[in-house]
């Protein structure tokens, strides 16, 4: 999926050791991917930036083949914040102090974390098929519940979703990309096969959960504290049309809330855009990185 012109590298930051592949050349583009994916999410979008940027696709903290450290208190270790420190790390590796940065999904919470952390670093932002995580808990209705129960369940405590989970990770994880997609999505084998080696550790299983955790707690104190603070730089907000955000929010005129420089658009797919409607993507973030 990812041929020679990625390397594959762990990095170690201050808080855990990140797995990453990056190639290409240009100015540097770092891709964060959602759950209960890992940076594999990319294969069909990051061959194609690299032809014009510097790209590195990186597993986030209790993802994928990143480490996956203990939740520490309040789940402080798997807050946004701490997250986002790890990816800054992550680009001071390969020598870039400045960046910009795509994410999906709970990658897309990274980006807008990152953005408001660290402004003087992240010069464009792209989020994809999220609304912001404070807004979205002080709007919870009934449709919310139900289109996002998982919000609500991961969270709970006593190891309860770890065991649940953990009896049969290959249907949870399918069933939830299938919930989540356009009934006529296609994955790649391969793709889900390595979703699949790493959803069924179950340290994935337990990290997993501490991020929706954090989510549901430390987040929303740091999210607060900077209420009414903006994105500063350029953001891209893209979603599926046929997926479920849209349907609850007016996704371009929550962002507007949150960020300065907003632009956006639908796309003709379910939650998985970067696997969905690739092509779509790609053109897209490339006329957004490039200006």
């Amino acid at each position: 999926m990812f041929d020679s012109t990625f390397d594959a590298t762990t990095i170690t930051t201050s808080g855990a050791n990140i797995f990453a592949r990056a190639g290409g050349s240009g100015p540097p583009l770092l891709l964060l991917h959602g759950y209960p994916e890992t940076h594999v999410m990319w294969h069909r979008v990051a061959p194609a930036l690299t032809e014009n940027f510097f790209v590195v696709c990186a597993d986030l903290r209790g993802y994928g083949d990143s480490s996956k450290p203990e939740a520490g208190e309040n789940f402080i270790n798997y807050s946004k914040r701490a997250m986002a420190a790890d990816m800054v790390e992550v680009m001071q590796y390969f020598g870039h102090e400045q960046f910009m940065v795509a994410g999906h999904d709970r990658g897309a919470r990274v980006t807008h974390r990152l953005a408001l952390d660290h402004p003087q670093r992240v010069t464009r932002a792209s989020v994809m098929d999220i609304a912001p995580t404070l807004h979205m808990f002080q709007h919870t209705d009934q449709s919310f519940a139900t289109g996002y129960y998982h919000w609500f369940f991961l969270i709970q405590g006593s190891g309860l979703p770890e065991h649940l989970i953990g009896a049969d990770p290959d249907y949870f994880l399918k069933m939830k990309m299938g919930q989540w997609s356009a009934p006529d999505a296609i994955f790649d084998d391969e793709a889900v096969a390595e979703y699949l080696r790493c959803f069924r550790n179950p340290q994935t299983i337990r990290a997993s959960c501490d991020d929706y955790r954090a989510a549901a707690g430390i987040d929303l104190e740091h999210d607060e504290v900077d209420r009414g603070r903006r994105i500063q730089c350029p953001l891209l907000v893209l979603w599926g049309s046929r997926g479920f955000v849209h349907r609850t929010y007016d996704v371009l005129s929550v962002w507007r809330d949150y960020a300065e420089d907003v632009q956006g658009a639908s796309l003709d797919c379910g939650h998985f855009l970067p696997e969905e409607q690739p092509d779509d993507v790609v053109a897209r973030l490339k006329e957004f990185f490039t200006q």
